[in-house]
Protein backbone atom coordinates (compact mmCIF):
# COMPACT_ATOMS: atom_id res chain seq x y z
CA UNK A 1 0.00 0.00 0.00
CA UNK A 2 1.67 3.10 -0.86
CA UNK A 3 1.91 5.76 2.10
CA UNK A 4 0.54 8.70 1.66
CA UNK A 5 2.84 11.96 1.22
CA UNK A 6 2.48 15.77 1.58
CA UNK A 7 4.83 18.65 0.90
CA UNK A 8 5.04 21.92 1.18
CA UNK A 9 6.57 24.17 -1.21
CA UNK A 10 7.18 27.41 0.38
CA UNK A 11 8.27 29.01 -2.67
CA UNK A 12 10.52 32.13 -2.22
CA UNK A 13 8.73 32.82 0.89
CA UNK A 14 9.95 33.61 4.53
CA UNK A 15 12.45 34.74 6.81
CA UNK A 16 14.39 33.62 9.91
CA UNK A 17 11.45 35.14 11.98
CA UNK A 18 9.02 33.35 10.00
CA UNK A 19 10.36 29.87 9.64
CA UNK A 20 10.92 29.63 13.29
CA UNK A 21 7.53 30.57 14.52
CA UNK A 22 6.23 28.14 11.45
CA UNK A 23 8.42 25.18 12.34
CA UNK A 24 7.71 25.24 16.38
CA UNK A 25 3.71 24.81 15.19
CA UNK A 26 4.60 22.18 13.02
CA UNK A 27 6.81 20.09 15.43
CA UNK A 28 3.79 20.51 17.88
CA UNK A 29 0.95 19.37 15.70
CA UNK A 30 2.61 17.01 13.15
CA UNK A 31 3.94 14.66 15.87
CA UNK A 32 -0.02 13.52 15.80
CA UNK A 33 0.09 12.43 11.90
CA UNK A 34 0.83 8.88 11.71
CA UNK A 35 1.24 7.05 8.85
CA UNK A 36 1.66 10.15 6.43
CA UNK A 37 5.19 11.34 5.07
CA UNK A 38 5.05 14.67 5.60
CA UNK A 39 7.68 17.18 3.96
CA UNK A 40 8.67 20.72 3.61
CA UNK A 41 10.82 22.22 0.95
CA UNK A 42 11.98 25.94 1.98
CA UNK A 43 14.36 28.26 0.48
CA UNK A 44 17.73 26.66 -0.27
CA UNK A 45 19.33 29.44 1.64
CA UNK A 46 17.12 28.45 5.31
CA UNK A 47 17.96 24.46 4.52
CA UNK A 48 20.28 24.62 7.37
CA UNK A 49 18.26 26.33 9.60
CA UNK A 50 15.28 24.28 9.11
CA UNK A 51 17.20 20.89 9.12
CA UNK A 52 17.77 21.74 12.72
CA UNK A 53 14.60 23.12 13.71
CA UNK A 54 13.08 19.53 12.80
CA UNK A 55 15.31 18.18 14.89
CA UNK A 56 14.10 14.66 16.24
CA UNK A 57 10.49 15.18 14.77
CA UNK A 58 9.17 12.98 11.71
CA UNK A 59 9.18 15.74 8.97
CA UNK A 60 11.27 15.48 6.35
CA UNK A 61 13.35 18.08 4.68
CA UNK A 62 13.05 18.83 0.88
CA UNK A 63 14.43 21.13 -1.37
CA UNK A 64 12.80 22.88 -4.37
CA UNK A 65 15.29 22.23 -6.95
CA UNK A 66 18.45 21.26 -7.92
CA UNK A 67 21.58 21.19 -10.46
CA UNK A 68 22.07 18.60 -12.92
CA UNK A 69 25.41 19.36 -12.83
CA UNK A 70 27.63 17.70 -9.95
CA UNK A 71 30.33 20.48 -9.34
CA UNK A 72 32.15 23.46 -11.42
CA UNK A 73 31.56 27.00 -12.12
CA UNK A 74 28.08 27.34 -12.51
CA UNK A 75 27.73 30.31 -10.51
CA UNK A 76 24.17 30.17 -8.30
CA UNK A 77 23.52 26.61 -8.52
CA UNK A 78 23.58 24.03 -5.71
CA UNK A 79 24.39 20.20 -6.65
CA UNK A 80 22.32 17.10 -4.97
CA UNK A 81 25.46 16.16 -2.80
CA UNK A 82 25.12 19.96 -1.58
CA UNK A 83 21.47 19.05 -0.90
CA UNK A 84 22.36 16.04 0.93
CA UNK A 85 25.22 17.31 3.25
CA UNK A 86 21.89 19.39 4.69
CA UNK A 87 20.23 16.65 5.26
CA UNK A 88 17.41 16.78 1.96
CA UNK A 89 15.79 13.76 1.44
CA UNK A 90 13.35 14.95 -1.14
CA UNK A 91 13.83 17.58 -4.02
CA UNK A 92 11.02 19.04 -6.45
CA UNK A 93 12.06 18.49 -10.00
CA UNK A 94 9.50 20.03 -12.68
CA UNK A 95 7.84 22.57 -11.14
CA UNK A 96 5.62 25.03 -13.75
CA UNK A 97 6.95 27.89 -12.21
CA UNK A 98 10.52 26.14 -12.94
CA UNK A 99 9.49 25.45 -16.40
CA UNK A 100 8.03 28.53 -17.39
CA UNK A 101 10.04 31.11 -15.31
CA UNK A 102 13.43 29.76 -15.98
CA UNK A 103 12.61 28.13 -19.12
CA UNK A 104 13.89 24.61 -17.59
CA UNK A 105 13.11 21.96 -20.23
CA UNK A 106 12.08 17.90 -20.15
CA UNK A 107 15.24 16.91 -21.01
CA UNK A 108 16.99 19.15 -18.30
CA UNK A 109 14.58 18.29 -15.91
CA UNK A 110 15.12 14.17 -16.56
CA UNK A 111 18.95 15.16 -16.50
CA UNK A 112 18.11 16.52 -13.19
CA UNK A 113 16.29 13.66 -12.26
CA UNK A 114 19.46 11.72 -12.80
CA UNK A 115 21.53 13.26 -10.37
CA UNK A 116 18.77 13.71 -7.88
CA UNK A 117 18.25 9.49 -8.12
CA UNK A 118 22.40 9.22 -8.42
CA UNK A 119 22.50 10.56 -4.91
CA UNK A 120 19.87 8.60 -3.52
CA UNK A 121 17.85 11.58 -2.49
CA UNK A 122 13.96 11.13 -3.61
CA UNK A 123 12.43 12.97 -6.98
CA UNK A 124 9.13 15.09 -6.74
CA UNK A 125 9.03 15.19 -9.91
CA UNK A 126 6.12 17.49 -11.64
CA UNK A 127 3.92 17.48 -14.31
CA UNK A 128 1.01 19.41 -15.77
CA UNK A 129 -1.08 21.12 -18.41
CA UNK A 130 -1.86 25.30 -19.00
CA UNK A 131 -5.47 26.05 -19.27
CA UNK A 132 -4.96 26.62 -22.86
CA UNK A 133 -3.55 23.02 -23.15
CA UNK A 134 -6.51 21.96 -21.30
CA UNK A 135 -9.07 23.31 -23.32
CA UNK A 136 -7.90 22.33 -26.41
CA UNK A 137 -7.70 18.86 -25.51
CA UNK A 138 -4.00 18.41 -25.09
CA UNK A 139 -3.72 17.90 -21.10
CA UNK A 140 -2.69 14.26 -21.49
CA UNK A 141 -0.56 14.79 -24.46
CA UNK A 142 1.42 17.44 -22.54
CA UNK A 143 1.97 15.38 -19.54
CA UNK A 144 2.71 12.22 -21.93
CA UNK A 145 5.46 14.39 -23.04
CA UNK A 146 7.02 15.11 -19.78
CA UNK A 147 6.87 11.78 -18.24
CA UNK A 148 8.61 10.21 -21.43
CA UNK A 149 11.49 12.19 -21.53
CA UNK A 150 12.41 10.70 -17.93
CA UNK A 151 11.00 7.37 -19.43
CA UNK A 152 13.20 6.91 -22.47
CA UNK A 153 16.08 8.81 -20.89
CA UNK A 154 16.82 6.48 -17.48
CA UNK A 155 14.04 4.33 -17.95
CA UNK A 156 10.79 3.04 -15.87
CA UNK A 157 13.19 1.54 -12.96
CA UNK A 158 13.90 5.62 -12.02
CA UNK A 159 10.17 5.85 -11.06
CA UNK A 160 11.17 3.32 -7.85
CA UNK A 161 11.14 5.42 -5.05
CA UNK A 162 9.88 8.35 -6.90
CA UNK A 163 6.68 10.34 -6.36
CA UNK A 164 5.34 11.86 -9.46
CA UNK A 165 3.26 15.36 -8.36
CA UNK A 166 0.60 16.48 -10.77
CA UNK A 167 -0.05 20.14 -11.05
CA UNK A 168 -2.20 21.37 -13.43
CA UNK A 169 -0.45 24.80 -13.91
CA UNK A 170 -3.97 26.99 -14.06
CA UNK A 171 -4.98 26.02 -10.57
CA UNK A 172 -1.42 26.84 -9.22
CA UNK A 173 -1.95 30.12 -6.77
CA UNK A 174 -5.25 31.00 -8.65
CA UNK A 175 -7.19 29.39 -6.13
CA UNK A 176 -8.57 26.87 -8.59
CA UNK A 177 -8.88 23.40 -8.11
CA UNK A 178 -8.97 20.78 -10.42
CA UNK A 179 -12.32 18.62 -9.15
CA UNK A 180 -11.45 15.40 -7.73
CA UNK A 181 -12.65 13.57 -10.80
CA UNK A 182 -10.62 15.86 -12.94
CA UNK A 183 -7.64 15.33 -10.81
CA UNK A 184 -8.62 11.87 -10.39
CA UNK A 185 -8.52 11.40 -14.53
CA UNK A 186 -4.91 12.52 -14.61
CA UNK A 187 -3.54 10.29 -12.08
CA UNK A 188 -4.90 7.31 -12.79
CA UNK A 189 -3.60 8.20 -16.93
CA UNK A 190 -0.28 8.64 -15.38
CA UNK A 191 -0.34 5.34 -13.49
CA UNK A 192 -1.48 3.81 -16.68
CA UNK A 193 1.29 5.15 -18.95
CA UNK A 194 4.36 4.12 -16.32
CA UNK A 195 1.88 0.85 -15.94
CA UNK A 196 2.86 0.44 -19.97
CA UNK A 197 6.50 0.09 -18.59
CA UNK A 198 5.97 -2.00 -15.16
CA UNK A 199 2.96 -2.59 -13.19
CA UNK A 200 4.83 -3.24 -10.11
CA UNK A 201 6.29 -0.07 -10.50
CA UNK A 202 3.33 1.77 -11.20
CA UNK A 203 1.32 0.58 -8.80
CA UNK A 204 3.95 1.18 -5.91
CA UNK A 205 4.24 4.72 -7.54
CA UNK A 206 2.89 7.96 -5.35
CA UNK A 207 1.07 10.23 -7.12
CA UNK A 208 0.20 13.56 -5.42
CA UNK A 209 -1.73 16.67 -6.36
CA UNK A 210 -0.65 20.30 -6.65
CA UNK A 211 -2.82 23.14 -7.06
CA UNK A 212 -4.69 25.23 -4.31
CA UNK A 213 -4.66 22.57 -2.13
CA UNK A 214 -6.44 23.67 1.28
CA UNK A 215 -8.23 22.21 4.05
CA UNK A 216 -11.54 22.47 2.92
CA UNK A 217 -10.64 20.45 -0.54
CA UNK A 218 -8.49 18.04 1.04
CA UNK A 219 -10.74 15.66 2.23
CA UNK A 220 -12.40 15.02 -1.15
CA UNK A 221 -9.56 15.20 -3.54
CA UNK A 222 -7.53 12.20 -1.14
CA UNK A 223 -10.96 9.87 -1.16
CA UNK A 224 -9.71 9.60 -4.82
CA UNK A 225 -8.03 5.76 -5.82
CA UNK A 226 -4.99 7.61 -7.38
CA UNK A 227 -4.33 10.69 -5.37
CA UNK A 228 -1.74 9.84 -2.74
CA UNK A 229 -0.92 13.01 -1.12
CA UNK A 230 -0.08 17.16 -2.21
CA UNK A 231 2.12 19.19 -3.07
CA UNK A 232 1.32 22.29 -1.09
CA UNK A 233 1.98 26.02 -1.72
CA UNK A 234 0.59 28.73 -0.01
CA UNK A 235 -1.58 26.74 2.45
CA UNK A 236 1.63 25.07 3.66
CA UNK A 237 2.78 28.69 5.62
CA UNK A 238 0.35 28.29 7.65
CA UNK A 239 0.41 26.01 10.55
CA UNK A 240 -3.32 25.30 11.12
CA UNK A 241 -3.83 24.80 7.09
CA UNK A 242 -0.94 22.59 6.12
CA UNK A 243 -1.58 20.24 9.40
CA UNK A 244 -5.43 19.80 8.27
CA UNK A 245 -4.08 18.56 4.91
CA UNK A 246 -1.83 16.45 6.69
CA UNK A 247 -4.46 14.61 8.62
CA UNK A 248 -7.10 14.16 5.69
CA UNK A 249 -4.12 12.54 3.69
CA UNK A 250 -3.86 10.06 6.61
CA UNK A 251 -5.71 6.36 5.49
Amino acid sequence: MRQPLVAGNWKMNGSLESISALMAGLRAEVAEVSGVEVVVCPATVFLDRVSGLIGDTSIVLGAQTASEYAVGAYTGEVSVSMLKEFGCQYVILGHSERRALFAETDAQIAEKYRAVKDAGLTPIFCVGETLQQRESGQALVVISEQLDAVLELLGVEFFQDAVVAYEPVWAIGTGKTATPEQAQEIHAAIRHRIAHKSENVAQELPIIYGGSVNAANAESLFSMQDIDGALVGGASLKVDEFVAICRAAKR
